[in-house]
């Protein structure tokens, strides 16, 4: 898969999985499984860069002796989610009409 595309894939997905209400980390991870594989060392530039475009907020708190950090959507996020599904629905549209219809 285009880097490109799956950058935003990974991005629209790390935002789905939050969708449902604040996460971290290694729930994320477990959340995608079964949709699309992604590593601790990719996932946590996301959710930095996601953070750094206010789409993302975090707090961090104790948790068996350890600083969990915590991650939600803020507006920002929420809309970039909606503009991803949007993109996504155009995106398949071609697609359709590229190989979905016979010359």
């Amino acid at each position: 898969m285009d880097i490109q595309i799956k950058k935003g894939v990974l991005d629209a997905c790390v935002l789905y999985a939050l969708s449902g209400g604040e996460s971290y980390g290694y729930k994320i991870i477990n959340d995608l499984k079964g949709i699309i594989e992604i590593s601790e060392s990719t996932l946590y530039p996301i959710l930095k860069r996601l953070e750094a475009g206010g789409a993302l907020e975090t707090y961090s708190r104790q948790f068996n002796g350890r600083l969990r950090r915590y991650y939600s959507l803020t507006e920002t996020g929420r809309r970039k989610l909606a503009e991803y599904r949007d993109d996504f629905e155009g995106v398949i549209a071609i697609y359709k009409k590229i190989f979905g219809e016979k010359r």
